[in-house]
């Protein structure tokens, strides 16, 4: 009975129950609920903020890649030594953006082996992690390659500098994040092949 609970209370008529409570816990109460409060509403700021940068990558996006990003989705796996970016159609029977994606993927793989990472500084801006360690590349430090796939095209990355794969890595990663529903981390190729979907 230290006043600081319900065994502290009084029943004084039939209708009033009288509590004695110390003020110490009502105030660690009001302090735990102000706290609670406000950091429950840091999700919310946190995803607000996503979906305005989502938005902002989705307009510049349009400037650099010919094919719709609501009608395809890009997939990013990382691998050992870098990792692969596979665009595909959702529609397969929607030949003007396979060929689209695939016309785009061989272009930036030509852009990227001459070390022109314009798109993505477009799109994404000159701090997007990873970025302004793949433009210090030198020639043939990383390998890209092209191939068709099933609705699309696919690019793998490759290098065998460990600072070059986590730059890769970093890269993959800030693009599913910018993207956000048009882009998706995939899982590595446990074949050693690619699926043809």
């Amino acid at each position: 009975m230290d006043g600081r609970g319900p065994a502290n209370c009084q029943l004084t008529d039939p209708t009033q129950l009288h509590c004695l409570f110390s003020p110490e816990p009502i105030v660690k109460k009001l302090s735990l609920c102000f706290t609670l409060a406000a950091f429950s509403s840091l999700p919310l700021t946190a995803q607000s903020a996503d979906t305005q940068r989502q938005a902002e990558v989705a307009k510049l996006g349009a400037d650099v890649m010919p094919f719709s990003l609501k009608a395809t989705t890009h997939v990013f796996t990382k691998t050992r030594d870098g990792g692969t970016q596979r665009v595909v159609a959702h529609d397969k029977s929607d030949a003007t953006q396979v060929r689209l994606v695939r016309e785009h993927l061989q272009l930036i793989q030509k852009q990227f082996q001459a070390g022109d990472f314009s798109g993505p500084s477009h799109i994404h801006g000159n701090e997007m992690p990873g970025l302004a360690q793949l433009k210090t590349a030198k020639p043939g430090q990383i390998s890209i390659t092209y191939i068709d796939v099933a609705r699309g095209g696919e690019l793998s990355f490759g290098a065998t500098e460990p600072s070059l794969v986590s730059a890769l890595h970093a890269w993959f990663d800030a693009q599913v994040s910018d993207h956000g529903a048009d882009e998706m981390e995939g899982h590595a190729h446990h074949h050693g092949g690619h699926s043809q979907d």
